[in-house]
């Protein structure tokens, strides 16, 4: 059966650019770490990337790191962006600031189940993995839904996206970080949603395509 015209929606899922901590592997979930030059840089890509791309709208999480990813897009495409609190990256707990080899040199036991399975065994105080999915993917399909036959980029958080990407794909959510080992910063990953179908089926159409 063929799909309805106009009954698809196109996400561009874009991490946003680099900070600091990431440039250091440290754990930035809650924490509002601003871009560095290289992220700023990465945001600017984007939107030269953005601009000759066909994006009609665009969302971004409340974070800092992510508005200001999604800002030249905006100003380039003259849009005003939809801010998400759902879309806000996962709450590592202990882990907030630091390095897994870190955890792993203080906590050898609980840093291998973790690398076995972050699902069952998320970081201690941590967000669980299943709620941070639930949230992320409750937000996506709503924006599909929202913007049906469009193309809608949307800014928001390594982990999250992640985990949002396995459920979507039908994925286990225990092997996310072997099958997505990392979404580049300011990248773009395509998918395509479609909304006339009950739960809206994806398909995944590419994955960490650089914009510069």
């Amino acid at each position: 059966m063929s799909t309805p015209p106009g009954s698809t929606t196109t996400l561009l899922l874009a991490r946003h650019g680099q900070t600091v901590w990431h440039a250091e592997s440290r754990y930035a979930g809650v924490s509002d770490i601003a871009l560095t030059d290289e992220g700023r840089a990465q945001a600017e890509a984007l939107g030269r990337w953005s601009a000759t791309h066909s994006v009609d709208a665009v969302w971004t999480s409340t974070v800092s790191r992510a508005a200001a990813t999604a800002e030249p897009t905006c100003r380039a495409l003259g849009l005003t962006p939809h801010r998400e609190p759902a879309l806000r990256e996962c709450d590592f707990g202990v882990l907030e600031g630091r390095t897994l080899a870190e955890f792993a040199a203080e906590n050898p036991a609980r840093a291998k189940a973790f690398r076995t399975d972050p699902v069952a065994y998320p970081f201690p105080e941590a967000e669980d993995p299943r709620t941070a999915t639930a949230r992320g993917v409750k937000a996506l399909r709503g924006i599909a839904t929202a913007h049906t036959g469009e193309r809608v980029l949307v800014v928001a958080h390594n982990t999250l996206l992640r985990l949002a990407l396995c459920s979507l794909l039908s994925i286990p959510l225990s092997e996310y970080r072997r099958v997505f080992p990392q979404l580049r910063n300011a990248a773009i990953t395509e998918l395509r949603v479609d909304v006339s179908v009950d739960g809206g089926a994806v398909a995944l159409l590419s994955l960490n395509v650089p914009c510069a």
